[in-house]
């Protein structure tokens, strides 16, 4: 029983892994710190070692973790391998792999450099037919064996030599893209002041530049690159690692921070050296890198398929600094969630925290439950530790404060009374709420609610700066105000032609919102935003209610009797409702010519009463709205996922996935000519293709 406890424990522990793998080495959007990652390692392989047999060759402990991306480049296949280094975590044994070295090696020697925090690349030369050692390659690593083709890239970067006036016919030299602290924080700084998204961490932001597809960027974002290895080459460049290293500086070729080492005590100084020079690098760095300088004993000391024989990397532990919580400030995002950010500062030197080389003073505190699990309150002490992130995170309360903080009860921007949903999050319900109106306008006016075309998120910022809009009726008011749009230096996009004393974009603009307002009042529900309310939930409220009034003054009762409307939804629904700034504006809507009346329909048939039914792929002669409102008006529930309530399948070409989940959970599989069968008769004919 306890083998199949350990079973399930790893099997968890490798699916969790290679999804981490995927999105640091592939994604380059990591979740977990590398810290964080080293720990689930470092689990997985305590369990391999007592259970050997669990190991396989797909295992998290035998592949390198990334794969090559086709959409940057051509594939390549690296003449030799880019492998990764193996981590070890404490002094001891890194004391330990020495002496092992040296015994079988008493001359041996190593090299100690700084471990940064990049992309791995390999750079081939060949000689030109000028005797010149021209740059012919630039490889990423992939998946260890074959990486991607970035040589366009690599050209725009400073550190990489196009030539090397060296007297060899070919070499190759392995080494690290990184983005210097500087440029990320200057990139990050440009990205805020367009509103737009910043980078995690400099590691993902090189990653990023160096696999764009338009060399111009990657030169814009100021990469950088320095060599750590040659992979192949010459004898005489291959033999001492430390002097071709300096070898190769001499003759203009950035390289690694090394120092050469005699022994394990020599070793352990130059790492702590390393520690040392942390705060003052221009780059991250998470460890010092050991390795064995007569290069021609690595062999002598495999590491596994998936490690370079001869290395050693020792991983410092995340740095932490005491900190003194000064101030936590709330504030509601653009969905409504109130956040929450603690102010801090250092608790010796009383100014920003440095770690990992950089000054930190907030770190975003999740939700009142983990302002509650970690004592969070002013003037407490915690532990803050930066790994690879730019956002900080609090290890843990040092000192608690006299008051653990408490969220407001009401929204800080617009007042209402906040609430909290099924998580841990507080939610500001109020959709008019100026911190997140411009995401509630902007859905109004989308595809699945009012389908307002031309009123899309810069257009609906802009008129919110520029004071036009400031809730749902204002949309249906700027046909009188047309004038003002088109001389108001705000809003210079509609700004009048010289020529005619007028705007053609204005005009659609103004054109696409005037015939919204007869669209089918499911699309006015849908678009008010209240929660649990979507464009499925409209159009089953609208079955059931007349109009827009109508709905307002359903009960409780009168809601949760229809079917698939729930408790939450209810009170939802009542909420909104009950709220006397919502039913003003509904109000100005009306009487702005929206419509709030569904037509009257008559249903085609019945035999479609209480059936579900999901459409997939692309039918003979119905598109999917054509099919969607056949089902309906026969009586039938149109759903857009197979599930086991799902009675039928309408299958057309190319049907997918959903096809195939419908097959393994037995459910009917049928065309479209058997649904009008269905429809018209009651009874599903025989599909006479087979």
């Amino acid at each position: 029983m306890e083998k199949e406890l350990v079973r399930k424990e790893y099997d968890a522990l490798v699916k969790e892994i290679k999804h981490h793998m995927d999105l640091y080495y592939n994604q380059d959007e990591p979740e977990i710190s590398d810290y964080e990652y080293d720990q689930l390692m470092l689990r997985l392989k305590a369990i391999e070692k007592d259970n050997p047999e669990f190991v396989t060759a797909s295992s998290p402990s035998q592949i390198v973790g990334g794969v090559a991306k086709r959409e940057a480049g051509v594939k390549v296949t690296h003449d030799v391998p880019m492998l990764s280094i193996e981590d070890l975590f404490n002094k001891e044994d890194v004391i330990s792999w020495v002496n092992k070295v040296k015994n079988l090696h008493p001359d041996c020697t190593f090299s100690v450099e700084t471990k940064i925090d990049g992309l791995s690349m390999t750079l081939r030369y060949e000689k030109d037919s000028l005797g010149s050692l021209k740059l012919t390659l630039a490889e990423t690593r992939g998946d260890g064996l074959i990486g991607e083709d970035v040589t366009a890239n690599a050209l725009v970067i400073p550190d990489v030599k196009k030539y090397i006036d060296l007297p060899y016919d070919s070499l190759q030299l392995r080494g690290e893209v990184y983005m210097s602290l500087a440029d990320f924080e200057k990139y990050n700084d440009e990205q805020e002041r367009l509103s737009k998204k910043t980078a995690a961490n400099p590691r993902n932001l090189a990653a990023g530049t160096l696999r764009q597809l338009d060399p111009t960027v990657t030169a814009k974002r100021g990469l950088k690159f320095f060599v750590f290895n040659i992979q192949q080459g010459p004898d005489e460049i291959t033999q001492n690692h430390c002097e071709s290293l300096d070898m190769l500086n001499e003759h203009g070729v950035a390289t690694v921070f090394h120092r050469l080492c005699n022994n394990a005590d020599e070793v352990i100084l130059a790492i702590d050296e390393i520690a040392n020079m942390r705060e003052n690098l221009e780059y991250d760095i998470d460890g010092a890198v050991v390795k064995i300088n007569q290069i021609s004993y690595r062999d002598d000391f495999p590491a596994g398929s998936k490690y370079s024989s001869g290395h050693i990397a020792y991983k410092y532990p995340p740095e932490e600094r005491d900190v003194i919580m000064e101030d936590i400030i709330v504030d509601v995002g653009r969905t409504g969630k109130l956040t929450f950010t603690g102010i801090f500062r250092d608790k010796i030197t009383g100014k920003a925290a440095r770690l990992c080389g950089t000054k930190v003073s907030r770190a975003t505190l999740h939700n009142q439950d983990y302002i509650n699990d970690m004592s969070i309150g002013l003037g407490g002490t915690y532990k803050v530790f930066k790994s690879g992130e730019i956002i900080p995170k609090l290890n843990g309360c040092v000192e608690k404060p006299a008051k653990v903080f408490n969220a407001p009860s009401f929204c800080p921007v617009c007042g209402s009374k906040l609430q909290q949903d099924d998580t841990a999050d507080i939610i500001c319900v109020n959709p008019l709420c100026s911190a997140q109106l411009s995401r509630t306008i902007s859905y109004f006016a989308s595809i699945d609610a009012m389908n307002i075309m031309g009123l899309g998120d810069a257009i609906v910022d802009m008129l919110i700066k520029a004071g036009f809009i400031k809730d749902f009726s204002d949309i249906f008011n700027l046909i009188n105000r047309k004038e003002e749009l088109l001389n108001s230096k705000k809003v210079p996009l509609f700004n009048a032609d010289k020529k005619n004393g007028n705007s053609k974009k204005l005009d659609n603009l103004l054109n696409a919102i005037e015939a919204s307002k007869s669209n089918e009042p499911i699309r006015l529900l849908t678009g008010l935003g209240i929660r649990n309310v979507g464009k499925n939930t409209a159009k089953l409220l609208f079955k059931h209610f007349t109009s827009m009034d109508d709905l307002s003054k359903a009960s409780y009762d009168d809601l949760i009797s229809i079917g698939d409307i729930g408790d939450t939804t209810a009170n939802c629904i009542i909420e909104f409702f009950n709220n006397k700034t919502n039913i003003e504006i509904l109000e100005r809507m009306k009487n702005l010519g929206v419509n709030t009346i569904m037509p009257e329909k008559t249903q085609s048939g019945t035999n479609l009463s209480g059936l579900t039914i999901v459409v997939t792929g692309t039918l003979p002669s119905l598109g999917r709205k054509e099919v969607t409102e056949l089902i309906e008006n026969n009586g039938g529930k149109c759903t857009g996922s197979v599930s086991k309530k799902t009675d039928y399948l309408v299958a057309g070409e190319a049907a997918g996935s959903k096809l195939t989940k419908a097959q393994s959970l037995g459910i009917p599989v049928i065309t479209e000519q058997q649904l009008i069968d269905l429809i018209s008769t009651g009874v599903i004919k025989e599909n006479q293709n087979g």
